[in-house]
């Protein structure tokens, strides 16, 4: 039996038509194939450069935020120190006041327990001077003659101007 030849074999067919359709179409199917992978270079490229560019906008407002919260921290201590210097300042200026209407009411007392004694005293020596006119008044009438109230004008009116030089000089 003879073999049959090499063009005979149905593989060889199919190997040549392969190589045909490679050789025909294989540089459409390279350009296609190239573009397609080329396009999803692309693409990936383009997807690469944003996030790159997100990723730098992202650090960006990052290192603002950032930035915004270390000037608010320093703000709110700024403030905090000012209202701590504003409540010592308030609370100096309390005492102050509290100690000034303290020495006014002590001063008012003061006052108020001298202008009793001072009435006190008037009332004292009202009371001695109404005891003494009375008894002054009493003793003239039981003990005074004409002649002794005479002696008794006379003698006050003797004493006269040393009394009212007394006065004057004081």
């Amino acid at each position: 039996m003879e073999e049959p030849g090499f063009f005979a074999e149905p593989r060889t067919w199919v190997a040549i038509a392969f190589i045909i359709f490679f050789v025909l179409f294989g540089r459409k199917l390279w350009g296609a194939l190239a573009g397609m992978l080329d396009a999803r270079t692309a693409a990936v490229q383009a997807q690469l450069s944003e996030a790159q560019r997100l990723r730098q906008e992202a650090e960006a407002m990052l290192a603002d935020a950032r930035t915004r919260r270390e000037a608010a921290l320093a703000e709110a201590k700024a403030l905090l120190e000012g209202a701590k210097a504003e409540a010592a300042r308030v609370a100096r200026a309390a005492a102050e006041e509290a100690e000034a209407t303290a020495r006014r009411r002590e001063r008012m007392a003061m006052d108020r327990i001298a202008a009793a004694e001072k009435a006190a005293v008037d009332e004292v020596r009202v009371t001695a001077a109404e005891i003494a006119t009375a008894a002054s008044e009493q003793a003239i009438r039981e003990g005074l003659s004409a002649e002794a109230d005479a002696r008794l004008i006379d003698h006050a009116i003797g004493n006269l101007p040393t009394a009212l030089a007394t006065r004057r000089a004081a």
